[in-house]
């Protein structure tokens, strides 16, 4: 996805001025345009995924937030790149502020669609490993397969793919949680 030039150079204080209704991510100070909203099948999975995590977390400190929810990974620093993921988990309540995360969430779930895919894929992938996000999925809903970065220090993510098949994949950012694969391709075509 191509960056749409406003400007030259954005900050979270320019990004908060910016309409409502216009959904936004800044990466680096460049301005993207959010996708179009998402598909059926993309909600679905979300809002599988999003049932999954809020159950296990349930009575725990950690708390699952979705789309739009403002992650503002630099905020400590240049506070010029902000996203939006589709699922995402934070540990350390210290890190909310009321209307976004403050620095990396401990989990992060991207659903692929053809408009985002590269950017998910690659600049996101970047981003997610040089803040620190302990975990961070893609979904391809077309291939019914889910990929798993863990965070493993110097070495970066290491890579796991599971597919539809399975019931029980370990989210290694929450000890203790496994998702059903099964139940969030469920009904998807």
């Amino acid at each position: 996805m191509e960056a749409i030039r406003l400007e030259d150079y954005f900050t979270y204080t320019d990004y908060c001025k910016w309409p409502d209704g216009e959904r936004w991510e800044l990466i680096d100070g460049k301005a993207y345009s959010m996708a179009p909203a998402p598909s059926q099948g993309h909600q679905s999975i979300s809002t599988e995924l999003t049932l999954q995590l809020g159950n296990f977390l349930k009575r725990r400190s950690c708390k699952v937030f979705h789309a739009p929810f403002d992650v503002r990974l630099n905020a400590d620093g240049a506070d010029d790149t902000v996203v939006q993921p589709d699922i995402l988990v934070v540990c350390d309540e210290s890190k909310l502020d009321g209307k976004s995360v403050i620095g990396a969430p401990d989990f992060i779930i991207e659903i692929l669609s053809p408009s985002t895919a590269k950017k998910d894929l690659v600049t996101k992938e970047r981003l997610y490993k040089q803040y620190g996000v302990k975990e961070y999925w893609t979904i391809d809903p077309d291939h019914k397969t889910v990929t798993v970065r863990v965070l493993h220090g110097d070495l970066g993510y290491l890579v796991h793919t599971y597919d539809e098949q399975e019931t029980a994949v370990p989210v290694k950012a929450l000890d203790g949680c496994t998702i059903n694969l099964t139940d969030v391709f469920e009904g998807i075509d």
